[in-house]
């Protein structure tokens, strides 16, 4: 990839990275000037923390998208709710049992995302329609679980990880963002797998070719999915303290505008999760700043949703489809 600093203004503008580095600075300079403040160091701890929950959840989307074949995980919100409330009443408050809980909600999590890649690889179900379905089972079974009532509550220890100082001022939350980071950044382009993913993503039929299992890799990028849903979930449980309906209802939409604002193509094969994460501290920024302004829930909506369209129209869908 050529510099940016030897880049033309015209060339730069197409650089996802570039735009939301931007962004992300006008946006603070914004916030900044609707309220003073915005931009003190705990307020962007803050943000950074939210940030992290949503970058978590966004990284296995980041998985799933990269894929290709249309792929796409519109169960990643259901996911983190449900592992929220097993998180919770696993841990019923106590430290003891937070090894036990992280065990069992991460395996919830990719199990639920293992499902999804039999759908789509064996069964031969579109990804949209699949997810979609698995949302409306996992969503049919938190009725069945929660029956009206909250419960589940984080034991302190992962409380104080999540929200409290951990090293350098810093909340635990955030280093465990940026050994995601690293350890996407190694997967991808150190690891047969990571290379195997771009491999079935650019094209498929010429993976296949070369003898790549293309259903084995899929399914592992669903299941990988399920699992950092499951642990955004049981971050998220740290950061709220306890489970309340639909809490990674707000994920879904937002996994994937981060995903494709980092300059991953919907049409897979394309793409870094070091844009991923910078997407989702834009997200959050222009979250912050709606709320500051008094923009309600449906207009919050109204907005991502055009937003990600305006990302497929430029970045998200790739030359090969476009054209």
């Amino acid at each position: 990839m050529k510099n940016l600093f030897v880049m033309s203004p015209s060339e730069l503008i197409k650089q996802p990275l570039f735009v939301a580095f931007v962004l992300i600075v006008i946006l603070l300079a914004v916030g900044e000037i609707l309220s003073p403040g915005f931009t003190s160091l705990d307020q962007i701890i803050r943000l950074a923390t939210v940030a992290a929950l949503l970058g978590i959840v966004a990284a296995g989307q980041n998985l799933v998208i990269l894929g290709g074949r249309e792929g796409i995980d519109l169960s990643v919100g259901a996911v983190v709710s449900l592992s929220v409330i097993v998180a919770g009443n696993l841990m019923d408050g106590m430290n003891i049992n937070i090894p036990l809980a992280f065990v069992l909600t991460i395996v919830t999590g990719a199990f639920f995302g293992f499902l999804n890649g039999v759908g789509v690889t064996l069964l031969r179900i579109p990804p949209l329609v699949m997810t979609l379905g698995m949302l409306g089972v996992i969503q049919g079974l938190l009725v069945v679980i929660r029956q009206g009532v909250p419960s589940g509550v984080a034991a302190p220890a992962l409380a104080d990880f999540v929200s409290e100082p951990f090293v350098f001022g810093l909340p635990g939350i955030l280093w465990l963002w940026v050994g995601i980071g690293c350890f996407m950044a190694w997967l991808l382009r150190q690891t047969l797998f990571g290379l195997r993913i771009y491999a079935i993503g650019s094209n498929e039929q010429a993976a296949v070719m070369a003898g790549v299992p293309v259903r084995t890799v899929r399914i592992a990028v669903y299941t990988l999915s399920g699992v950092f849903a499951a642990l955004a979930g049981i971050c998220l449980l740290g950061y709220s303290g306890a489970s309340f309906a639909n809490v990674g209802s707000q994920y879904m939409l937002t996994s994937i505008i981060a995903v494709v604002f980092g300059g991953t193509s919907l049409a897979g094969g394309k793409g870094e999760y070091t844009g991923t994460m910078l997407g989702a501290i834009l997200l959050v920024i222009l979250q912050s700043i709606l709320t500051t302004v008094n923009i309600d829930e449906f207009g919050r909506q109204i907005i991502f949703g055009g937003t990600l369209l305006v990302l497929m129209v430029f970045y998200g869908r790739g030359k090969g489809l476009r054209a």
